[in-house]
């Protein structure tokens, strides 16, 4: 579990897609772009990059994507999971609890919070363009990992 059940939703994105498993509370990044409004068109893809130099952060991923054979098991909608291929939802104001910490990164509050691998947040910054700014920490780190994001993204 990425998130914790603390948040506010201020402003949310459905409009993306997101092609792989992955788990709820890091930053997702345009992977490819779709035409137009591109509400509904497959090119308009997230993902959680390996090397986040150049990305775009789009938001926070709330939902878990899980990559089930459908014809056994049912999508377990109390956890929000969503299959593997589905629009997901972003996160693009507002703040969350999540443990997508960066290993080794010690957030305090009020520092500004960076995009590093993998979707995962730092408080490190190694230049705007290798680490793109995607909030603030409002907490340090609890005995679990977890820490308080703030995010206003465009």
């Amino acid at each position: 579990m990425a998130l914790k059940g603390d948040m506010k939703v201020v402003s949310d994105d459905i409009s993306f897609f997101l092609n792989e498993a992955a788990e709820r509370g890091g930053v997702a990044c345009i992977s490819t772009a779709g035409s137009g409004v591109a509400l509904d068109q497959s090119k308009a893809l997230v993902t959680y990059k390996a090397n986040p130099s150049g990305c775009v952060p789009i938001g926070v991923l709330l939902n878990d994507m899980v990559d089930i054979d459908q014809s056994k098991y049912q999508i377990n909608i109390y956890k929000d999971e969503v299959q593997k291929g589905g629009k997901v939802t972003l996160l693009t104001n507002g703040w969350v609890v999540t443990n997508k910490i960066e290993a080794g990164s010690t957030p305090t509050a009020g520092a500004n919070a960076y995009l590093s691998n993998s979707g995962l947040v730092t408080a490190t910054s190694l230049g705007a363009a290798a680490t793109p700014l995607v909030g603030r920490f409002y907490s340090t780190k609890d005995e679990d990992g977890y820490a308080k994001l703030v995010v206003n993204l465009p």
